[in-house]
Formats: C-alpha cells, sequence, structure tokens
C-alpha cells in the first residue's frame, strides 16, 4: 500500500509526560523525516526566494552525505561482487567482501536512515511547491520544479530498491500531529513495505512526469534534474523485472542520444584531472588543479571545485591534488586479480580503459598485493573530482541488453562495439553474435569492463540472475580473497533491511534469510 504519510518517530515522544506537546520534528531531524505538511495558513514556503533555496537544496543533495551515494554504492557493487577486494581490515568493508552482512551493519543502517531523508527532503519539496500560491512562481515553473522533485525522489527509491527489494513507499508530507490525532494517525507513521512492483510503478510515473516538466540536458550542468536524467533512469528501469521492457529501454537510449549525449574519446576525459603540467604524468611535483566536469558522457554528476573539495578520493587511494595527504592508511576497495586478467584477456595492455581504472602504487600495507606494487581504484582521483551518477556509456551498453532480449544479436554486437572501440579492442568477431548465449557473454564482459569499479557489478548479476554461480566461483578462483562466511544462494539477491530501522518501525519485516 502507498503511504501518504512521511514517518516521524514522535509517538513516544507525544505519549511522555514530560514531553511537550509544541515539540516540532523538524527541529530535531530523524532518520526518516523532515518537513510539515502544508496548508492555506501555514505554507511549507512563505515566498518565491524559500522555493528557490529549497530547490537548490535539494539539487545538492546528492553531494551530501556522499557515504551513501559513493561509499557504500561501492562496496556494495563492486566488494560484494567480484571486482574489488575489502581493502581494509573493519566492520565497514569485510562483511560486503566475505558475504557476512546483517541487519546490524552500520553501514546498512546509515544508508537507509540517509536514504529516507532524502525521500522526505523530496516530499517536502514536491508538496511544498504544489501548494505554493503565490503569483510570483508560474505555473510552468511549478510543473519544473515538482517534475525535478519527484525525478530525484524516484533516483533515491530505484537505489534502495535494488538494495532492499521490499521498502515503504512515502510520497507526501505527514499531517501534523498532536495528542487527539496521534492514535488514529499512528499507523501512517510505521508503514509496512510496499511490494516492488508498486514501488517501480511510482518510479515509472515520478520519471515520466520529468520527462514531461524537467528542464531540457544543459552540457554546461549536468548537474541539474533534467529530462535526460528521468530518461536515463527509465531506461535502467526497464531493463529491470517487474516491469521490464526492452523496447522501452532502446526507446529512452535513443532519445538520449538526442538529447546529444555520445561516448567522450576516452575514460580519461571522465575520470582524469587538470594537472599543473599536462603534459607530465602526476606526481609529488606535478599536482592536481581542478577536476574535469560537465562531459558529452555525463548525464548527472555531483561536482566538487577547488576550495569546496570532497574527502571521497582519499577513501579509495592517493589525493592526485595532495599527493601525500591521507596515505598512511589501507584504502576501500582495491581491484581484484580477476579483474584485472580480465582487462589483460584481450593482450596486456591492450584495453585502455585498464589505465583509467587500476593504478599502482607503493604504500606502507601489503593486506591484498606487495606493497611496493599495490593496486588502487582509480576512477575518483582528487578532492575535486566530479563523482558521477549516471553516464552514457551505461544507458547505451543497456540498450545492447535490451536487443539480446530482442533477438537482435548483430545490432547489439554493434552497439558493443563502440565502447570497444573507444578502448582500443578490435570488434567482437562475427562467432560472438551467432547466439544468444556468446552475445550474452561478450556483452556481459564488456559491461564489467567498461563499468568496473562505479558500483554496478552487483546490481547486473543480481539482474542476471548470476549471483551464485559467479561469486561462489569466484572465491574459488582467487586464493586472496578472504573466505566466504555464508555461501550466495537465493536469499543473498537483496540485503537486510537495518535492525535500526526495524526498532523504530515494527511493522518493517526482514529480508528471508537474515
Amino acid at each position: 500500500m502507498k503511504i501518504n504519510n512521511n514517518l516521524i518517530l514522535v509517538f513516544a515522544c507525544l505519549l511522555a509526560v514530560s514531553c511537550s506537546l509544541d515539540y516540532d520534528p523538524l527541529g530535531a531531524y530523524s532518520d526518516v523525516t523532515e518537513g510539515s505538511s502544508a496548508s492555506e495558513d501555514k505554507p511549507i514556503y512563505v515566498d518565491r526566494l524559500a522555493v528557490l533555496n529549497a530547490r537548490t537544496s535539494l539539487m545538492r543533495r546528492y553531494r551530501s552525505g556522499p557515504e551513501h551515494w559513493y561509499d557504500d554504492w561501492l562496496l556494495l557493487g563492486d566488494v560484494h561482487s567480484d571486482n574489488a577486494y575489502y581493502g581494509t581490515y573493519g566492520n565497514e568493508t569485510i562483511p560486503f567482501a566475505n558475504n557476512s552482512i546483517e541487519g546490524s551493519n552500520i553501514n546498512l543502517s546509515r544508508d537507509w536512515t540517509q536514504h529516507m531523508g532524502n525521500i522526505a527532503r523530496a516530499n517536502t519539496f514536491i508538496e511544498g511547491v504544489d501548494q505554493y500560491r503565490l503569483s510570483d512562481i508560474t505555473d510552468a515553473e511549478k510543473r519544473q520544479f515538482k517534475a525535478e522533485g519527484k525525478i530525484f525522489r524516484a533516483m533515491v527509491y530505484f537505489d534502495m530498491i535494488r538494495i532492499w527489494g521490499r521498502v515503504p513507499l512515502i510520497t507526501t508530507v505527514a499531517g501534523e500531529i498532536t495528542s487527539e490525532t496521534v492514535v488514529d494517525i499512528y499507523p501512517f507513521y510505521y508503514p509496512a513495505q510496499a511490494e516492488e512492483l508498486e514501488v517501480y510503478q511510482q518510479i515509472e510515473e515520478d520519471l515520466i512526469e520529468g520527462v514531461q516538466y524537467a528542464l531540457n540536458n544543459d552540457p554546461g550542468d549536468k548537474t541539474l534534474l533534467s529530462k535526460s536524467v528521468a530518461r536515463a533512469l527509465l531506461a535502467k528501469m526497464y531493463i529491470q523485472e517487474p516491469l521490464r521492457n526492452y523496447d522501452k529501454v532502446i526507446q529512452y537510449a535513443n532519445e538520449l542520444e538526442a538529447d546529444g549525449f555520445v561516448l567522450t574519446e576516452s575514460l580519461e576525459d571522465l575520470f582524469g584531472v587538470v594537472l599543473a603540467d599536462p603534459n607530465q604524468p602526476p606526481g609529488p611535483d606535478n599536482l592536481a588543479i581542478d577536476g574535469l566536469r560537465n562531459n558529452v558522457e555525463s548525464i548527472y554528476e555531483a561536482q566538487f571545485m577547488p576550495g569546496s573539495a570532497t574527502w571521497l578520493a582519499m577513501m579509495w587511494g592517493r589525493i592526485l591534488d595532495d599527493w601525500h595527504a591521507n596515505f598512511t592508511w589501507a584504502k576501500w576497495c582495491t581491484p581484484t586479480r580477476n579483474l584485472i586478467s580480465e582487462y589483460n584477456s584481450e593482450g596486456v595492455g591492450k584495453d585502455k580503459r585498464y589505465a583509467s581504472t587500476v593504478v599502482w602504487y607503493s604504500c606502507n600495507w601489503s593486506i591484498h598485493y606487495p606493497s611496493d606494487n599495490y593496486a588502487f581504484m582509480y576512477k575518483f582521483r582528487s578532492n575535486f573530482s566530479s563523482m558521477i551518477k549516471i553516464r552514457y556509456a551505461d544507458i547505451l551498453l543497456l540498450k545492447a541488453e535490451a536487443l539480446i532480449g530482442k533477438g537482435d544479436y548483430a545490432n547489439a554486437a554493434a552497439v558493443v562495439n563502440l565502447t570497444r572501440q573507444r578502448a582500443g579492442l578490435d570488434p567482437l568477431p562475427a562467432s560472438a553474435s551467432a547466439n544468444k548465449e556468446s552475445i550474452m557473454n561478450a556483452y556481459m564482459k564488456e559491461r564489467r569492463l567498461e563499468l568496473a569499479l562505479e558500483g554496478e557489478r552487483w546490481h547486473d548479476l543480481v539482474r542476471w540472475g548470476l549471483v551464485e554461480d559467479v561469486m561462489n566461483a569466484a572465491y574459488t578462483k582467487d586464493p586472496d580473497r578472504i573466505p566466504l562466511v555464508y555461501p550466495y544462494e537465493q536469499y543473498s539477491y537483496k540485503l537486510p533491511i537495518p535492525a535500526t530501522a526495524i526498532d523504530q518501525n515494527p511493522n518493517l519485516v526482514q529480508n528471508p534469510g537474515y
């Protein structure tokens, strides 16, 4: 069932003698709510500036709290797959590497909290714009702003449903709670999970409205929640069950091409940095002075500028704008030997993507490789690198997957050859498109190498139904992997609902197997 209220964990407070009914749940942000209901005499936004400030805040949410957008996304997508070792000892990383994730996992708990908080922010913005009555915002602007909020909400729910499956579906802001209304409202504050189909249908509805009313793609600003972002998310959604629709995947991929998206000349145009001396490699005497942003392939990204940097780079390797900073401790997400072997499978060093994905340094630890020649993730390099959420190569390859699903193996191979060409590889041989098995194998390898260490690998294995086959075998092929605690099986496809969320909301039901 779709719930029309945000969760507000104030029931116990309202019943407590010492708790004032004047308590404002927004003044003490909880893990699952923000905002209050709007009314004619008590609007959420009082003037145009308030609306525009709220819109700017929502647009910038992707760069705020990057743990769930990026750190944990890579743990789940790559460390929990065959792309990366855990990197460093600790409860944050090891459970993703040895398949011992439980409901008590602190990463999943913070991810749930931040995702639900972002849903609440989106709902507050959408409702606040919808009820705004002053004439200084036009109807067209209201439609645009609401569409942007719905694109953001859909993006959050799409991440959540791929992680947990059934989640609470909340689409409006909570009504005002008082001692007189709390008993009636209580059930809405603690909703059960909706079925996956219902959540996907809401995502679909939100994104279709985004395509109708959001702004067009702006080549100079890829932080906007544009029509193109909605189209990309629709393509990613329609490749999934239970709304799988290959024709729509192809449609939205083609529309992105019409929006002006193409592959960059190389992955360095996506993940590189601007060096003090562009003709020399990075090093302690040739530091990065800026990042790259707003390229022709990036669809949606968070941008960090010199002077307002992020700490993300220190989690993965060496910070190219500050060579020695934060490089005394082991990093997360170390590329596996199996991934490196895949890059070299058609000739050592031939695949250009390898050099843009993996880099080797000397360091002070030897957890996975000798300390004098240690592999690092290389797709986030500086304090002002962009955090790319969606790029065109991802959608282009999903088009190939849809073509395979429709039995059009020749055209699927032609699409795969586009990313292979950029990588410096020869076109697929004719035998690769001879049947579904051969083209699917070629496609899956290509998708892995193109998107390695960007958080997509696990979700691809789940979609293909290959978690058990690939992951249980990965641990027998690679003696450097930490031993499995539990083998991958039918319940591994969804992760556990955080215990903290279940403790707060007794109507949540834990996923099977946990």
